[in-house]
């Protein structure tokens, strides 16, 4: 497999020993930090990006799972918003066909009145797709609603509207661009800290002093541009660059559930457009397993691993039984996740968080430093596009056009015909199937309710940049969303694997069982 050494810790490691200068260097390793590296080092910068711990290991691995316009942005009004949003859904199923796929919703409705507003208005969502469309939106009778739904209400049923979205995985596709990002030359590292802002003479930010959080060794690097793509964590870059700071970002919490497919076994997800508080619930097919979210609570603070409040699990299950003829209960919950949307601060305490603009914004300190923030998955590439230029039109790097519109992400192809749980890894899957040839033990499943073979495992951390048992089961084999006390059983075979592989003794080993435990233990309800 010696293609893929590109992609070892020692490797990229030793690019930072050899290289103390840089055009770009990027804090933050999610969907924005990673389009950012992405954009940059295809235009042909020399490009930095680390993360202190992995790659979507915020709120980029905690999404509802959606490569989408945003409807609910369309009742708002923001039409500029959805639009964007509709063009980059359309780039995105065509360069990370692997991941990204055609997902269709059914709105039932239960008044005549809904039925033909939201006609209407899907019919304006469908125009503003042009020709990245992914299908048109149709009305449906409550017969074929019931049909296509066989779990959902009939009582007050009127019908119901059929439109079409994208659906993906959020943390494989930050795993491939942070692959593709290498792929192209760029110098992408996750588990290494940003310490400390450098600045010259004159008061300009020109690097970082970063530590590899596995060796605790510090590096002293520099960049004509540093680019703060921290999402809930702006604040503390910019508190680095200037104590004196206020903050910019104001969390806001969603949470999600993960339930049996039973609960909706056909092929359409669910979008309620109203609930009795005004937000979207969806409930959408992901991985044999249904996804049921979000919420939208503003906090006061942040952290790796936010917690569901039960308020919000409450009001989720509440939801669903208002819509399903299945009832959901607590003990139903295979896995809970929360994440935290960077949302721009409030000007005041009567803003409400869906009323605050989704669309990113970017700043530029005093210090030359510049901030991207807000935004959503699906415009990460536009985010990134437009982070660079400005870093071009502020006079900090030479002027070359964006590539980034037609480049495929690694692994993207058409998915292969043959379904299986390792179409995700599009063209690597072939590559898997040849390790299970080559070692048979690892086409062993890791758990009988699972479909993940130890194969995946292997292949997470000699080609994906694993470190840890979280970085495995959380964000490159999604066990710990998909079912959380399964996860629990299946740690020891998989810290036996990491440290055979990373050359770990078994103290490390039991450390890591423990560390990976305290956080799967959150994700059980």
């Amino acid at each position: 497999m010696k293609e893929h050494t590109i992609f070892k810790r020692e490797t990229l490691v030793k690019q930072l020993e050899e290289n103390s200068n840089w055009d770009v260097i990027v804090i933050g390793g999610g969907a924005t930090g990673l389009g950012v590296a992405l954009d940059s080092i295809t235009r042909g910068y020399k490009t930095l990006l680390l993360e202190q711990v992995d790659f979507a290991k915020g709120t980029s691995s905690r999404s509802t799972k959606l490569v989408h316009g945003g409807v609910r942005y369309l009742a708002q009004g923001n039409i500029d918003l959805v639009k964007e949003a509709l063009y980059e859904r359309g780039l995105l199923l065509k360069n990370a066909s692997h991941l990204v796929s055609n997902q269709s919703f059914i709105i039932p409705n239960y008044n005549w009145w809904d039925n033909l507003k939201y006609t209407i208005g899907l019919k304006i969502y469908d125009a503003l797709a042009g020709k990245l469309s992914f299908g048109k939106s149709t009305r449906i009778s409550k017969k074929e609603t019931l049909k296509r739904l066989s779990t959902i209400k009939n009582g007050k049923l009127k019908g119901g509207v059929v439109y079409h979205d994208g659906q993906f995985d959020d943390s494989r596709l930050a795993v491939n661009i942070a692959q593709t990002c290498i792929e192209h030359g760029a110098t992408a590292l996750n588990h290494f800290k940003v310490k400390q802002l450098l600045k010259n003479d004159r008061g300009a930010v020109n690097g970082v002093v970063a530590e590899d959080a596995e060796t605790r060794k510090t590096y002293a690097l520099n960049a004509k541009v540093i680019i703060n793509a921290t999402g809930v964590f702006t604040d503390e870059i910019l508190k680095m660059d200037n104590a004196e700071a206020k903050d910019i970002v104001r969390p806001s919490q969603g949470i999600h559930l993960v339930i049996d497919k039973s609960f909706l076994p056909g092929n359409d997800a669910i979008m309620i457009p109203k609930t009795n508080d005004g937000r979207v619930l969806f409930l959408v097919p992901w991985h044999n397993k249904i996804v049921v979210g979000t919420t939208d609570t503003l906090l006061d603070s942040h952290s790796l691993e936010p917690k569901a409040l039960d308020a919000e699990v409450d009001f989720i299950i509440a939801t669903a039984n208002n819509y399903l003829t299945k009832t959901l209960a607590k003990e139903d919950v295979l896995s809970i996740f929360a994440g935290l949307r960077p949302l721009a601060a409030p000007k005041d305490k009567s803003e409400k968080t869906k009323e605050i603009s989704r669309s990113h914004k970017i700043i530029v300190s005093d210090s030359d430093l510049i901030t991207i923030t807000g935004g959503k998955w699906t415009t990460y590439r536009r985010m990134a596009q437009d982070t660079i230029n400005k870093a071009i039109f502020i006079g900090k790097l030479p002027k070359l056009a964006c590539e980034t519109k037609a480049i495929k992400i690694h692994g993207a192809i058409i998915p292969i015909e043959i379904k299986s749980h390792q179409n995700v890894y599009g063209s690597d899957e072939k590559l898997i199937q040849n390790l299970i040839k080559e070692q048979p033990e690892l086409g062993v499943q890791l758990h009988k309710s699972l479909p993940f073979t130890k194969a995946e495992v292997v292949w997470a951390i000699r080609n994906e940049m694993a470190r840890t048992i979280e970085d495995v089961l959380a964000r490159r084999v999604r066990t710990l969303f998909l079912d959380a006390k399964a996860t629990l059983e299946i740690i020891p075979i998989v810290a036996k694997i990491l440290s055979e592989e990373l050359n770990k003794d078994t103290i490390w080993e039991q450390q890591q069982i423990e560390e990976f435990k305290s956080i799967a233990n959150q994700y059980v309800l």
